[in-house]
């Protein structure tokens, strides 16, 4: 029986996934199974990945090859999609020093069976289920539905509520609001409504990514922790001019961790007065420079010395970062999980 193992993925996650889809490949049974590896890269390619690499510690230490990234004065490791728009050619290039790429329609012909090892969006939102359905090939893990309502925590929470399921009290910042908007009036509501600690959660991601914990009434920490969850990173002239080279390419290197950090591409807009003068009574007259987006962390390294130049302040927001914020109260207590198999009839 040929199992199609489906690890890494487009996610801030994939990291996790990968090495989670390394124990699936050395722990299941060969006398049984034959494990067919499917690496799918952050631009969502599925790629049948050569055995050796998975055995690399990260994704970055195999893929993209380094034959296919651009020169580097700081030699600094990449996701391919730091390397900006690739044609059909370049991509093709880079996969086959992996692997090869593997179409949709050859699944079937793949696997018999799919183990998803996938974290996050595009693993547990239902899209790659819906598309193994479409190829009748069966899965594990939970179906459409149940996955499209798993990773949308907002619209998770509205079910629980309408459904009068104890969960969490709760509300939503949006981020168009939230950059109108008293800062410091809006921390003071949510812990009037809410009380402390505060959990302040990214609504589309999976496990931990893009929660803090607000335990004090601190409106600094509020902020970053709001910033957190939309993955955006403000970043003032004094801030950078205090650092030294060293430094500043360590904070961009944090800044474009998946696992840390925001992660790139991200949009870099900046302006000649700061933007938390939304908050004052008087509307922001701020001189705003045009917005540029970047891929790879030495072009941002360069493009932040340039800026914080003549801007008071830069904002770097991630192009696939959150539009809200789910902010719930906080519940003291032990975690549990649990593993439910069905039957054929779809009993428990």
């Amino acid at each position: 029986m040929k199992i199609g193992i489906f690890f890494g993925g487009t996610s801030r996650e994939r990291e996790i996934s990968f090495a989670g889809g390394r124990t699936v490949f050395d722990n299941l049974d060969k006398a049984l199974f034959q494990p067919v590896p499917i690496f799918v890269d952050s631009l969502g390619q599925f790629i049948l990945l050569d055995w050796q690499f998975i055995y690399k510690g990260t994704i970055r230490d195999f893929y993209p090859p380094v034959e296919s990234q651009p020169a580097s004065v700081h030699h600094l490791q990449v996701y391919i999609e730091s390397l900006g728009e690739l044609s059909h050619e370049e991509r093709f290039h880079a996969i086959a020093k992996v692997g090869r790429e593997v179409k949709a329609q050859e699944l079937p012909q793949l696997m018999d069976f799919a183990f998803l090892a996938l974290h996050g969006p595009g693993g547990e939102d239902g899209a790659i289920q819906g598309m193994l359905e479409w190829l009748g090939i069966p899965y594990s893990g939970s179906g459409i539905l149940p996955s499209a309502f798993g990773i949308d925590k907002i619209a998770q929470k509205n079910l629980l509520h309408a459904l009068n399921r104890p969960t969490p009290s709760f509300r939503v910042i949006k981020a168009e609001e939230w950059d109108t908007t008293d800062h410091a009036a809006t921390l003071a509501y949510l812990v009037r409504e809410l009380g402390l600690p505060l959990v302040l959660k990214a609504p589309r991601q999976g496990s931990s990514i893009g929660v803090s914990i607000l335990k004090t009434d601190n409106l600094a920490k509020f902020e970053a922790a709001i910033e957190r969850s939309l993955f955006r990173k403000r970043v003032t002239r004094e801030e950078w001019q205090r650092l030294g080279e060293q430094d500043k390419l360590a904070w961009v290197q944090h800044l474009t961790d998946i696992r840390e950090g925001i992660g790139l591409p991200v949009v870099v807009s900046g302006s000649s007065s700061l933007v938390s003068g939304l908050n004052d009574d008087q509307p922001a007259t701020s001189n705003q420079q045009p917005e540029t987006i970047i891929y790879h962390p030495e072009t941002l390294l360069f493009a932040l010395n340039e800026r914080l130049e003549s801007a008071e302040q830069v904002l770097l927001t991630n192009v696939d970062g959150e539009t809200q914020v789910l902010v719930e109260s906080f519940v003291a207590g032990r975690e549990f999980s649990c593993i439910v198999v069905e039957d054929p009839n779809g009993l428990p």
